[in-house]
């Protein structure tokens, strides 16, 4: 199990929040996505090692960006 952390920018309210976890968790290997609003901070897990650049183009499809 591989767990990868990210700080998301531009979330302001749930329906934000349930974006990202619904895009991020449609990529293949996550098994897992908790998304904090006030900080921005998204833990993704998954079974194996996690695709860093599928990742931020899910939440780029979300409609934001992941700082950094």
């Amino acid at each position: 199990m591989s767990t990868s952390t990210y700080t998301v920018v531009g979330m302001t309210c749930g329906h934000c929040v349930a974006s990202v976890k619904e895009e991020v968790g449609e990529v293949p290997g996550v098994t897992g996505v908790e998304v904090d609003l006030a900080s921005g901070r998204m833990t993704v897990t998954g079974e194996g090692a996690l695709d860093d650049s599928r990742i931020r183009a899910a939440v780029e499809e979300a409609g934001y960006q992941v700082k950094g």
